[in-house]
């Protein structure tokens, strides 16, 4: 029972409570209209003219093999940029799904809750991640699309993978956008990080779990000492993940943070997400960039992907 509790506890990806079969969106480029993927190819027509954001999802487990991917309320901001014109080259969204990978110390179960050695070893499942991706991006240079026009993104894990991304190959992209960044539980929340701050805090996390903590901090010092190339990044101050420990981000240089307010509205907009069929209020800060809301900050995000591709 235990162990349930705690596979429970370190769920990263908020599934829609009316999610349904319909709402499951596969890999492949998604349209404007229905969110839903209408190719998985690469033929792209007038690829030098196209600019493609690569969208990574988030994930219910830290390190293990998992068969979801990604809903249609996770998608709908991003579709809605989708033909908006920079220059001339119109721009593209592909939802990448790679929850099939695995961490090498989690081929059958998970590292964080198993009695594993508390260093990890081999490749964890956001450096496959982070491999998968750039295979990708190498067919759509393939495919005839400028590297520079090519942009990963990702929503916590997911934003999690495009900041490591970001750090390790600045060179073979135009840019990244990280959402709400996580992937290893809900640490402000459960560590009382608004109470006692973020050294204590993270001194609880250590004591409890020093593996994933050491790991989780490896990975945080590698962004933050390699990371050059500007990221546009967006927090939230009541995001129970990793809201209150992104401070980290604003010492990278050149770093583009934007901290959503601590109101679940957006410029006076309250916040709706939107699966196929059904809608709900967003309720939790993990959540905002998928509330109808967020779209308040396309300008920017347009903005960012514009001064990239220069």
């Amino acid at each position: 029972m235990r162990k349930i509790l705690l596979i429970i506890f370190f769920s990263i990806l908020i599934t829609p409570l009316y999610a349904g079969p319909k709402d499951k969106v596969r890999d492949g480029f998604i349209s404007k209209k229905n969110v839903h993927p209408v190719k998985n190819d690469f033929n792209i027509n007038d690829p030098k003219n196209k600019i493609i954001l690569i969208y990574n999802h988030g994930q219910t487990e830290n390190d293990m093999a998992l068969k979801a991917c990604a809903w249609v309320s996770m998608l709908r901001n991003h579709a809605s940029l989708i033909d908006e014109e920079i220059d001339g080259k119109r721009i593209m969204v592909y939802n990448f799904c790679t929850n099939h990978l695995a961490g090498d110390m989690s081929p059958k179960k998970d590292w964080w809750t198993s009695k594993t050695p508390e260093v990890y070893t081999g490749k964890h499942k956001l450096d496959k991640r982070v491999e998968a991706n750039l295979d990708l991006i190498n067919k759509f240079v393939k495919a005839g699309v400028p590297r520079k026009q090519v942009f990963i993104t990702g929503h916590s894990c997911g934003g999690k993978t495009t900041l490591l991304f970001m750090s390790r190959y600045p060179d073979k992209v135009g840019g990244g956008i990280s959402y709400m960044h996580a992937c290893f539980g809900k640490l402000s929340h459960k560590y009382k990080v608004k109470k006692l701050g973020v050294e204590k805090a993270m001194e609880k996390f250590r004591k409890k779990w020093k593996g994933p903590h050491d790991l989780r901090q490896k990975m945080n010092d590698e962004i933050k000492n390699n990371l050059k190339t500007p990221v546009l990044a967006f927090t939230h101050p009541k995001d129970k993940y990793e809201g209150l420990l992104s401070d980290w981000l604003e010492e990278i240089p050149g770093m583009k943070r934007i901290v959503i307010s601590e109101k679940y509205k957006i410029n006076g907009k309250k916040c709706i997400r939107k699966g196929d069929d059904w809608s709900e209020s967003v309720k939790k800060g993990h959540d905002m960039d998928q509330g109808l809301c967020f779209q308040y900050y396309n300008p920017v995000i347009l903005d960012y992907i514009a001064s990239r591709i220069k």
